[in-house]
């Protein structure tokens, strides 16, 4: 992408200085000498590195995204490529609709200019097939107002042609988003190398042999084009003429589509126009149709806009098939961008947008909650309401001017309100991980409206919860006042509706009692009129079904679903584990079969890393991987639509000699088959782990009496009756233990009131781990639990710490204030 040559010089003499990463962000750069170069460019290496790092016959290392130069693309072969497997998606692209009787903005249009979102969601060269075992990710939300999102990418040192990883095509797909990868050729000043272009165009006889290999990549993984980005000089006609060649015939042996991006000119330069020309227009049809769309480059003007799009029309393409490029990289949602250029006010959109780098909004953040704020900001507005886009920003937010698409338009329809990242993992309710992971192949489709709430009265804030979840690491939950009320729409949908179709809400409340909560449905006949259906009550404070009949209902179609709130609290709260419509019985799914395990490597004498594969079975949603513990539970290790998952980390439990794993389907209704099983042998002698806080000094917020200190928490015994424990009734309460120095830790046990004989409805509820190296270190969490309902927890980490500290959040099951623990444990390594 280009930039004036005097910033992009200063860019590399900056760079080092001004890329430093935010907090919770990953430290590596987007992209490295790379598609993203004139902002950070570097040399490039005169000779091409390896195409692939390759894993080794047998290994269980981690598999990455795809990427190659035009050459060794030739050589790619998904039966030899051991990665290929695990890059593979296999979510199909899903319909939309729009219906514009039911958009959020009025200044909004739908059906006229579309949205191409062009992102890094890493690296070129280590971008992981399948998530990872950290939060911090760019786990994007706002898929209604996209229509293409290009996997941006490519590295003159690394490769040129960069292939999307599953995860973002199976996230895109789901929402409706078309995927496409990216073809860089960077500017000779930056390592571009004519020659690279014209290997790319090579023939052999009549064939294009890249363009064949283009045409299997996609096909292979699952995703839908390529973007083409041209930028390197020293081209001529006849050279550009071979590039419209190639795209004609690759998508004759389609189906594959094509972006172009403005830069090479017909003559073969490399001529910027900010539009479409005479000089570039045979890109797009010549006469006939080249590629399916072009990027035009960033210096647009309104009269420019104008002109392309007559220009468009005058070769029978759509003006909508143009996206005026803004580049957000650097400024987010500060650039300055002339809206009125492209989306006139009253008036048909002029062309499309392609966004450059909106991942800027977590690139910049400071924090998780940071970059949903900013995220939110960028697409919804400053008032996180798409119906209410005033502000004195001219920057109002996509939602401003694109009418929201839905890809929920058949059943059965199924969310959990997962983002596809978090900090733990549950599965029906029951915490089965903790710690952190990002996981996009695992992400719902997001809320439709985020948020539309109307009342009369005070309005309830909705939100995405991170510290509770039904399935997966995140739910909906409603807070505020509650004296009106107030009906939330959360999806815009096309759902017919049979005599046998049900409703199903999940719900949590702090009490048992009424949930003063209505399911709210709205129908085609009626589109902006809910149905409401009560919740009823609770009978408890764990996760409850509400299934509901909708058979009065049968023959129309469901044109909304949210939900209404009624009654009165100062402190209403309630959260929502999932939002399902489906017909009959939830279906039973049949169980995989040839579980294997491709390979398998030892990171040390108690961890692996492993690669697996099955046979799928039917129509899955996706797979569940566990492995079975020695007191017969189980511990969660993943999941993928697909049927080969990489597991990052199996750690042997105690001195185990043999771990079985389970891989068990979930169906599109999330019924759950039996699992197939594979068995994983070790080696040697594990290391010996001790509890390293055994009798260590301890220090707490308070103590409910003076034998009832910290001290009690770390003294290895729960059997010295009621007083064996720590116990506080401090408004925060926590405890901390010095382990003497930095160690490596396994994991964390923490024994509650009913390990020490008392009451499980005392069992501490929500509470937090943190460690930290040194006193002047901040702490980092390391275990983040809601719900718990257990008398023992364990909790597996990779930390190095000196210090630890257990906060409780959450006492008890009930209202009792008092926090009781009786033993909490630091497992690692002995020196």
């Amino acid at each position: 992408m280009r930039r004036t040559l005097l910033p992009l010089l200063c860019g590399v003499l900056t760079a080092t200085a001004l890329a430093a990463p935010p907090a919770q962000a990953d430290p590596t750069p987007a992209v490295s000498p790379s598609a993203d170069s004139t902002v950070r460019p570097t040399p490039a290496d005169p000779t091409p590195a390896p195409a692939r790092r390759r894993a080794a016959a047998g290994s269980g290392d981690q598999p990455y995204a795809s990427y190659w130069h035009p050459n060794t693309i030739l050589d790619w072969n998904p039966a030899t490529d051991a990665d290929a497997r695990f890059n593979r998606s296999r979510v199909p692209l899903k319909p939309r609709a729009s219906d514009p009787a039911l958009k959020a903005n009025a200044n909004a249009r739908a059906g006229e200019g579309r949205v191409a979102s062009l992102v890094s969601f890493g690296p070129t060269s280590a971008n992981p097939s399948q998530g990872a075992l950290d939060p911090n990710y760019y786990a994007f939300t706002h898929w209604q107002y996209v229509d293409t999102l290009v996997f941006w990418g490519g590295s003159a040192s690394e490769g040129l042609i960069l292939a999307p990883n599953s995860t973002v095509i199976d996230a895109a797909h789901r929402n409706g988003v078309k995927v496409y990868g990216t073809v860089f050729f960077p500017p000779t000043a930056y390592g571009g190398q004519i020659q690279w272009v014209r290997d790319f165009v090579k023939k052999s006889g009549s064939s294009y042999p890249v363009a064949d290999k283009l045409v299997q990549v996609a096909q292979h993984y699952g995703f839908d084009g390529w973007f083409i980005n041209q930028e390197t000089a020293g081209g001529d006609a006849a050279l550009a003429t071979e590039l419209r060649s190639l795209m004609k015939y690759a998508r004759g042996k389609g189906p594959v589509e094509f972006m172009w991006y403005d830069a090479m000119t017909e003559s073969g330069s490399v001529t910027w126009q900010d539009a479409l020309t005479t000089a570039n227009d045979a890109f797009l049809s010549d006469p006939a149709r080249v590629s399916d769309s072009m990027f035009l480059d960033f210096g647009w003007t309104a009269g420019k806009l104008q002109s392309s799009r007559d220009l468009a029309r005058s070769l029978g393409r759509d003006e909508h098939e143009l996206y005026a490029g803004i580049d957000t990289e650097a400024n987010g949602y500060n650039s300055s961008v002339p809206w009125e250029a492209v989306f006139p006010s009253g008036q048909p959109h002029v062309t499309s947008l392609g966004i450059y780098r909106p991942e800027w909004t977590w690139k910049s953040s400071t924090s998780p909650a940071d970059f949903r704020a900013k995220d939110s900001r960028y697409w919804v507005g400053a008032n996180a309401d798409p119906s209410n886009t005033a502000t004195s920003s001219a920057w109002k937010g996509l939602a401003h001017y694109v009418a929201e698409s839905t890809p929920v338009t058949a059943k059965p329809f199924v969310t959990g309100f997962n983002t596809g990242h978090g900090d733990f993992y549950n599965v029906g309710g029951v915490r089965v991980r903790d710690g952190g992971w990002n996981n996009l192949s695992l992400q719902d489709v997001p809320p439709t409206y985020q948020w539309i709430v109307s009342s009369s009265g005070s309005k309830l804030t909705p939100s995405i919860d991170y510290t509770d979840a039904y399935e997966g690491g995140s739910s909906l939950r409603l807070t505020g006042r509650l004296d009106a009320a107030n009906t939330v729409r959360l999806y815009q949908t096309r759902l017919p509706v049979a005599a046998d179709t049900k409703l199903s809400v999940v719900v949590k409340t702090p009490a048992a009692g009424p949930t003063n909560l209505k399911a709210a449905v709205a129908f085609t006949d009626a589109p902006t009129t809910f149905t409401t259906i009560d919740l009823g009550s609770t009978g408890g404070t764990g996760w409850e079904r509400k299934t509901l009949d909708l058979s009065a209902h049968a023959g129309k179609t469901i044109a909304q679903l949210g939900l209404q709130a009624a009654g009165s609290s100062g402190s209403y709260d309630i959260r929502v584990g999932q939002l399902a419509v489906y017909d009959g019985a939830v279906d039973t799914v049949a169980a995989p079969t040839g579980l294997t395990v491709l390979g398998a490597t030892d990171v040390s004498a108690t961890r692996k890393s492993l690669r697996l594969a099955w046979t799928g079975a039917g129509q899955a949603h996706h797979y569940d991987v566990y492995r079975r513990n020695p007191d017969g539970t189980r511990a969660y290790l993943g999941a993928t639509p697909n049927d080969a998952y990489f597991v990052p980390r199996l750690d042997r439990v105690g001195t185990e000699t043999t771990t079985t794993i389970e891989v068990e389907a979930v169906g599109a209704e999330y019924g759950r088959s039996a699992p197939a099983t594979a068995t994983i042998s070790w080696t040697g002698t594990p290391p010996t782990e001790a509890n390293l806080a055994l009798n260590r000094p301890a220090t707490a917020s308070g103590q409910c009496n003076p034998n009832e200190g910290p001290a009690k928490a770390v003294n290895g015994s729960v059997s010295g009756g009621g007083t064996d424990k720590w116990c506080t009734v401090s408004s925060a309460k926590w405890m901390e233990v010095d382990l003497g120095s930095a160690r490596p830790l396994s994991r964390f046990v923490v024994k509650h009131a009913q390990a020490g004989g008392e009451s499980s409805s005392w069992n501490t509820r929500d509470f937090t781990i943190q460690v930290r190296a040194t006193t002047s270190d901040p702490w980092t969490t390391a275990v983040t639990v809601t719900g718990n309902t257990a008398a023992t927890t364990t909790h597996p980490v990779t930390a190095t710490a000196r210090y630890a500290r257990l906060t409780v959040t959450k006492p008890t099951q009930n209202s009792d204030p008092a926090a009781r623990i009786y033993e909490f444990e630091a497992w690692g390594a002995t020196p």
